[in-house]
């Protein structure tokens, strides 16, 4: 058995990964422009429009909104859906909370789906247990770029009447049966925060799959504090209150520099976590995530777990070994699920008020959705990029493998 490094083995990775420049002269150059324009407010510049328009254009849709953050651009879904006060909103307990501050902000209140053991995403049959006759919206998060099981999802809100926004942070690219997710449900929500396949430093678009001209016009005043901006005129009779989201020209300038980039990007990262699950795929104490047939990963990061009952050590033991045969990871993606936060623990979305919580029935106590659990404790992360070389690949795998065979279980 080959010594583990953090036993004084030899590390299986010594030298770095591999390296690129996100950045470049093409997002310079678009930056020129823009400044040069003497304007850098959406409406009367260029460049945000382009980007859109270049966006719609890879993604085959008629209509989208740019917004200031992906979290903006949850919560413009939230408002052009027709969220309001009272309505539950029915989302996954792993997920950052951008995905559930706009659902707060319209004093709705979130409920809980569990989710899958091996795609990270939410069971459908979970889903339709948590519906109530307060119910109004479905967020699906597509986690890691994995694309949630859409069919039953969509049945389920049609059957029911519900709005379905799709959380695509993490998941340009991704398809579901050959469909691009953000293009499935009613809105397709998207970051372009630095954290993301492509950045714009902070930003976010929100598609809005209806293709029906009013739908758009509700989703893009809903970003500009419900001011109607379209042609040469501008509404503000204002009937309901709305944020300022709005993107820059500078954001709209990077964004479309990046936007060239974003299919080697995922193409590369797709056949990166691909080829990681294919070496891991069977080797004992290992459970890579399960991408469905016909369904396309471009994986933000790369989440396996661990089969405790086949190994000796913990979890943490295992990451602190990981780390020492030289691949950078981290225990879980969140330290817990959402609803055990102190804001649903304390039921307290504002200092001193339980609203709009008291609105609902809705509980957050532990074991509430048992699988999401479990994969926050037994989960491993392993930062992936798409300028990966193979030889990155095949460390990782062998480290993961070297790891793992040192702690297994022997009868």
């Amino acid at each position: 058995m080959e010594a583990l490094a953090i036993r004084g083995g030899v590390p299986v990775k010594s030298g770095p990964f591999g390296t690129g420049k996100r950045f470049g002269s093409e997002e310079a150059e678009q930056l020129l422009e823009a400044l040069e324009q003497n304007t850098l407010f959406y409406h009367f510049g260029g460049k945000v429009k382009q980007f859109l328009n270049d966006f719609n254009e890879m993604y085959g849709v008629t209509y989208s909104v740019a917004t200031s953050s992906g979290t903006a651009a949850l919560h413009v879904a939230m408002g052009a859906a027709g969220v309001t006060v009272g309505d539950e909103v029915i989302t996954s307990p792993i997920t950052d909370q951008g995905t559930l501050v706009g659902i707060l902000y319209q004093n709705a209140i979130p409920v809980f789906a569990d989710l899958e053991p091996d795609t990270y995403n939410m069971d459908p049959r979970s889903i339709e247990s948590r519906i109530t006759e307060r119910t109004k919206a479905i967020v699906v998060v597509h986690l890691t770029g994995n694309p949630c099981d859409m069919d039953p999802i969509m049945d389920l809100a049609r059957r029911h009447n519900l709005k379905v926004i799709e959380d695509c942070a993490q998941a340009y690219l991704t398809r579901y049966k050959g469909r691009l997710v953000g293009t499935i449900g009613d809105y397709g929500c998207f970051s372009t925060n630095d954290f993301k396949h492509i950045s714009t430093g902070d930003g976010g678009i929100v598609t809005v799959n209806s293709g029906e001209e009013a739908d758009y016009h509700t989703a893009h005043a809903f970003a500009d504090k419900n001011y109607r901006r379209f042609g040469t005129t501008v509404q503000r009779d204002l009937h309901a209150v709305a944020p300022n989201y709005r993107m820059t020209e500078l954001q709209g300038a990077v964004g479309i520099a990046q936007l060239k980039k974003l299919e080697w990007i995922c193409s590369s990262r797709t056949r990166t976590g691909d080829r990681i699950t294919e070496g891991l795929s069977g080797h004992p104490g290992i459970l890579p995530p399960r991408v469905d047939p016909g369904n396309v990963c471009t994986y933000w990061f790369y989440m396996l777990r661990l089969d405790g009952s086949q190994l000796t050590c913990t979890r943490d033991e295992f990451c602190e070994a990981l780390l020492a045969e030289g691949i950078p990871n981290r225990a879980g993606y969140i330290p817990d699920v959402c609803y055990m936060q102190p804001i649903f623990q304390e039921k307290q979305a504002y200092p001193g008020s339980h609203f709009p919580f008291e609105l609902s029935d809705a509980t957050y106590e532990r074991g509430l959705c048992p699988t999401a659990e479990r994969i926050l404790q037994t989960a491993v992360q392993i930062p992936i990029s798409e300028f990966y070389s193979d030889q990155d690949v095949d460390d990782i795998v062998r480290a993961v493998r070297k790891v793992a065979d040192f702690y297994l279980k022997r009868s």
